[in-house]
């Protein structure tokens, strides 16, 4: 079940492959947040990376949710949800001109800045727009959160943000552009994060270098802590939302301004299953193989972090023995599975269950091997809306045409 709709009812509607999600569970999650804030100065900016879904992100706007993005696309997705211009944060490390132009067009919340160039380029378009451009240099902390290397931002071998020690040249440089406004501080240390004392740490470093600013005259308006609070794929144990926001607003002073936060995971992951059927079980002297209808084009997380999902029947089948099960998808390549060794009895056509796959899901997908994308599905109570239908092969080709 989903709130109170049969999962397989569902299959029966739609099919599999299905993304399907809990409007509940999403708005729960992003009230937690908001309320832990309570007398604190705040925005919650929900990272549309995670999930871009329309339906989502409208169902965030409408409690008031702010947006972290990191292109045009996610800024017309968050328009077209109804979501404000004015609570949008833009992140992201290579902002092209068009992208800046549409967002200081709208007028956007602000601009989280990622390099000297790219500031200057902002300060350009501007100016040819003019318009005054709000920023914030994102500065990297050097903070190692312990967390898988692909999805680790905060370090100084990393892409992203302005090394600690430059920052301060940065700001002094934007303070003198006539097109630039200086409104704030951020910083982002990485995904799925279990503890928060690299949050803690972060801050530390972030509180003393406000009050550098602050000798220089240079007051800012808001503090963005990013976000990367890991949840539940198995074992781990983040600490509760709540408890982790009390804990930060502990050690942020409020000379420190509005607070910000981009937390994506941790509303919609666990909001989330993909559906899929067993298709053919196969054996040899080594292995079992659970052959299933979702493949990596489907859910990559497995592939490309040896991600662990809890994978569920929909009923129990009480007429096969366990077995050791690598659950495998049709793609012609030898990654694509979306679980190895799981002990679990099945049957040919059995459904499954792909627990915790509401972030960074379906809008990993692809096109690999030819196949249609998903479809998705909203559970509202006792109600299945289709949020977005299954592709077509006429889509999948619709923009392809032959040399005449």
């Amino acid at each position: 079940m989903i709130e109170e709709v049969p999962l397989t009812r569902v299959v029966e509607e739609y099919g599999t492959p299905c993304y399907v999600y809990s409007r509940a569970a999403i708005e729960k999650q992003w009230q937690i947040y908001d309320q832990a804030f309570a007398g604190r100065s705040h925005l919650i900016c929900y990272s549309v990376k995670a999930n871009s879904n329309l339906a989502v992100l409208n169902l965030l706007a409408e409690l008031g949710s702010g947006f972290d993005i990191v292109s045009i696309g996610e800024l017309e997705r968050v328009l077209a949800a109804d979501g404000k211009a004015t609570n949008i944060i833009f992140s992201g490390v290579g902002k092209k001109r068009q992208e800046m132009k549409r967002a200081l067009e709208v007028g956007i919340k602000c601009f989280n800045i990622e390099s000297p160039q790219e500031l200057h380029r902002l300060n350009q378009v501007a100016e040819e727009m003019g318009k005054i451009a709000p920023i914030a240099p994102r500065i990297n902390p050097d903070i190692d959160a312990k967390t898988h290397p692909y999805i680790s931002t905060g370090l100084e071998e990393n892409k992203f943000g302005i090394v600690y020690r430059d920052a301060i040249q940065v700001y002094e440089q934007a303070n003198t552009l006539k097109n630039i406004d200086v409104v704030g501080i951020n910083f982002h240390i990485g995904s799925q994060i279990t503890s928060a004392k690299p949050f803690a740490d972060a801050i530390e470093r972030i509180n003393t270098f406000t009050e550098q600013l602050q000798t220089r005259n240079i007051n800012i308006q808001h503090t963005d802590i990013g976000g990367g609070l890991g949840i539940i794929y198995q074992d781990e144990t983040p600490p509760k939302l709540d408890d982790f926001v009390k804990s930060l607003c502990d050690v942020i002073p409020e000379s420190s301004g509005e607070i910000l936060l981009e937390p994506g995971r941790s509303i919609v992951g666990n909001a989330g299953v993909l559906l899929t059927q067993v298709e053919y079980l196969k054996e040899n002297s080594k292995k079992n193989f659970a052959i299933v209808d979702a493949a990596m084009n489907d859910l990559l997380r497995p592939t490309l972090y040896d991600a662990w999902h809890e994978i569920l029947p929909l009923k129990e089948n009480t007429k096969a023995l366990s077995k050791v099960y690598d659950i495998v998808g049709p793609i012609c390549e030898s990654s694509d599975f979306v679980a190895l060794d799981r002990t679990i009895a099945l049957q040919q056509g059995d459904l499954l269950a792909i627990c915790s796959a509401g972030a960074y899901g379906f809008c990993l997908s692809s096109n690999y091997n030819s196949r249609p994308r998903a479809a998705e599905i909203m559970i509202d109570k006792y109600e299945i809306h289709e949020v977005r239908q299954r592709e077509s092969i006429d889509e999948l080709i619709a923009k392809e045409s032959l040399i005449p």
